[in-house]
């Protein structure tokens, strides 16, 4: 997992409620094994139409927001499965922080686990960020994890909160598996100390 302290980047608007992880990524994707390459599925029946050319209608078809690594999106996103490939496909398209007024919870620790920062704000912060998005040039913000602060293109700044714990993952680069790797000394030690009995039991 990547280390994540701070960017400046594009941004991309979906302004609706209850997203859910079938549009994310719908359910005939998930047969790779690998957790790369679903970019290119990302809100594929809403991105795209039958014969596989973009609807002009989709947010993200937008070329004012091409190559946006922020996105902001409504209430309760990421709802629905919890299937993780929803936030690989996110972060495979290019996508490094999600600011909402609120996520699915285990979308939200998906997120986390996979590199993403997803940030909750109270919906009327969102509003006004959303309203300083120019739909048609497109435009920039910094997220900064370290101060926890958005800037924002009229240079206001927005303060956020952020779990201390998750916040120091995600500034090391540290998933679960990372963290039970730093501690590897001592679980050698440990399991020295305790040979399993299936081990250590003669066959007859």
């Amino acid at each position: 997992m990547r280390p994540f302290r701070k960017l400046t980047a594009r941004v991309a608007v979906i302004d609706r409620a209850d997203v859910d992880t079938d549009q994310i990524i719908p359910k005939q994707f998930l047969k790779r094994i690998e957790r790369t390459g679903y970019g290119q599925y990302l809100f594929f029946d809403w991105r795209l139409d039958e014969n596989g050319d973009p609807r002009p209608g989709f947010e993200l078809n937008n070329p004012a927001y091409e190559g946006a690594k922020i996105l902001f999106a409504g209430r309760n996103f990421g709802c629905g499965s919890s299937r993780e490939h929803a936030p690989w496909a996110l972060q495979d398209y290019g996508f490094d922080v999600l600011i909402a007024p609120s996520f699915a919870d285990i979308f939200r620790n998906n997120c986390i686990q996979t590199g993403i920062v997803p940030i909750v704000l109270p919906d009327g912060q969102v509003r006004s960020l959303m309203d300083e998005v120019d739909r048609a040039e497109g435009a920039e913000m910094t997220v900064d994890l370290e101060s926890c602060t958005i800037t924002a293109p009229s240079g206001a700044t927005v303060e956020f909160d952020f779990d201390p714990f998750q916040r120091a993952c995600l500034l090391e680069g540290l998933d679960d598996i990372a963290r039970a790797l730093g501690h590897e000394d001592a679980i050698a030690a440990f399991e020295a100390g305790h040979p399993s009995p299936i081990a250590t039991t003669a066959l007859p």
